[in-house]
Order: C-alpha cells, then structure tokens, then sequence
C-alpha cells in the first residue's frame, strides 16, 4: 500500500515536471514589465530576463537602481522611473508601454514593488502607518496592474503577483500581513475575470530570503523607532523585556531563516513568464513548504500556540 502511494506521488510530480517543461517562443518580440527593480528580486528578474532575451522594461523608484541595471544588460532592457503611490508617475509609464509594444500588446507584469515597515503589534502604530505601505503594495499593485490591463489582454499575456507566505497567515502585527493577505485576494478575483480573455494570473508566495524586506539593520530600526514614540503607558502594559526580545529575535530568527539563493524565487518568476503552462501559485523557499504553509492550514488554535511560542514575542500578562 504504501509503495504504491509512493508511486503515485513520483508518478504526479514527475508528470508535473514534463508538463512545466515548455517555453513560450518568440521571446524577443514579448515585453515583460517589472516594478521594484532597484534590487532584490525584482533586479535579478530583469537581468535573468534580459540575457533569456525578453524584452524588459525595468522600473525603478531611484536613478542609481536604473543606471545599474543598465550597466549589467543588453541595450534591449529599458528603464524607467517609477513611483506606485503616484497616479501620474504609473500612468506616465503606461503610456511609455503603450508606444513601445504596440499591436502586439504586453506579454507580462510583474508586480514585484513592495515594503516591509513599518511592522510592529497592531496597538504601536497609527492609521498613518497602514496607510504608507498599502499604498506601495496593495494599491501600488492595483494602480499598476489596471494601467497595462488593456494592453495584457490584447497580449493573452499574464499578472504576476509577488505576494508572501505573510498573505497565508499572519505572524506579525501591523500592516505587512494585511497588505499581503490583499494582493492574494486581488490576484484571486482578477484570475477568475480574466479567465475568458486568455490572460493568466499567477502568484508568488516567497517565505524568507535575504533582501530588504527581511535585512535585519532596517527591521530593528523599525521597531526600535516605533517603541521609542509609543507612550509610556503602552510600554508599560508590554514590559521592559518585550523590546530586547523583539530585537533578539529579528537579530537572530530573521536572519538564520532568510535564505541566500535568490533565484530560488527568480526562477519561479521566470516559469510564471515563460513556461506554456505556468502553475497558479508558487511557493519558493524550504521554510514557505514545510513550515509556514502547513502551519496555515492547521486549526487556528494550534497555529497561535506555535507561533506565539516560536515567531512573536509575548507582552507582560495583564494583571
């Protein structure tokens, strides 16, 4: 019996692999447009792209990111300056596209622009904070995505969505994980109403890697700025141990998880651009499989005590 479960499992992956073999042809007359290029994933994306010879139109939020990435590319990659919270700045680079790819239409968009701070307990922060980062990544995606939609649907291309094991389950407070828990409702909503028009939505769901999001300087700075304006009753109700832990942790957890190979998220972007049938969701990195989405599907009981146990530091109890 177990033999043969064992084969069907072989079978179904080995299946899955022959199938996700195939590429799109044709590579030097697609367009693939890309946000949040200044580093991270989304500047490997775009040199990876660049040398499979895709057309990519890079955008940047700053000119060093844009002449680096010039200096590392063909003089087929194009850059461009790129603010998600401006309306004017996303439809400027619409209309850029729009010029360029012409009839065809545009192949792809990768929604890649995103932030991590401020994150903090829910009770440190204020509706300003919340306001910040979802305007970089829920209505930053959504700007960016209705602005080229015409364009991807004349294409039958595709959205690629760059969500988070953060939007599965929520181990942090603030406004990361409700930004996240967005873009996968939004990429699930304009998968099912792109459907009949042929354009495929696909969505990355990365567990930790060594980027921005995750550097460790810029995430104690984060929390360490929030404690220091939080009122001292606040501070009180969570005790003088709560923030050296926070920093222990973000110093020690964060950075012993968060893995080096960017690629292993690169890759699954360039199989959600290329491959003839790309998966629905994607889930790169070992901590993302065995740890983060198994513990979302667990009942919510038992995915509070872990995490309460192993992911968030706990406040002084209430007396």
């Amino acid at each position: 019996m177990y033999l043969y479960l064992l084969g069907l499992v072989v079978f179904y992956y080995l299946y899955r692999w022959v199938r996700e073999l195939p590429r799109v042809p044709d590579k030097a007359s697609k367009y693939v447009y890309i946000t949040g290029c200044d580093s991270g994933f989304g500047n490997l994306l775009a040199r990876h792209l660049d040398k499979k010879g895709f057309r990519v139109i890079a955008s940047c939020f700053t000119e060093k990111g844009e002449e680096d990435l010039k200096k590392s590319c063909s003089s087929n990659l194009i850059t461009t300056h790129l603010d998600v919270r401006s309306k004017e700045s996303v439809a400027k680079v619409a209309a850029m596209i729009k010029d360029k790819v012409g009839a065809r239409g545009l192949w792809a968009l990768v929604n890649n622009a995103g932030v991590s701070v401020p994150t903090a307990p829910t009770d440190w922060l204020n509706i300003d904070d919340y306001k910040s980062m979802l305007d970089v990544n829920v209505n930053g995606v959504i700007a960016v995505t209705l602005s080229v939609l015409p364009l991807i649907k004349k294409a039958q291309g595709r959205v690629v969505n760059v969500a988070s094991v953060f939007g599965r389950i929520s181990a942090t407070g603030g406004p990361y994980t409700v930004s996240k828990y967005a873009v996968e409702a939004f990429n699930d909503n304009l998968r099912l109403n792109m459907l009949p028009f042929g354009v495929k939505v696909l969505c990355i769901e990365p567990g930790f890697f060594k980027t921005n999001v995750t550097d460790t300087a810029i995430l104690s700075k984060n929390v360490q700025v929030l404690w220091d304006r939080l009122p001292q009753e606040i501070k009180d109700e969570y005790g003088p141990e709560y923030l050296p832990k926070s920093l222990a942790l973000i110093k020690d957890k964060v950075a012993k998880m968060s893995d080096g190979d960017l690629m292993k998220v690169v890759g699954c972007m360039e199989h959600a651009v290329s491959a003839v049938r790309p998966r629905s969701r994607y889930s790169p990195g070992w901590d993302a499989k065995l740890f983060w989405l198994p513990l979302s599907y667990m009942p919510t009981c038992v995915a509070d005590y872990i995490l309460s146990k192993e992911a968030i530091p706990i406040a002084k109890k209430v007396q």
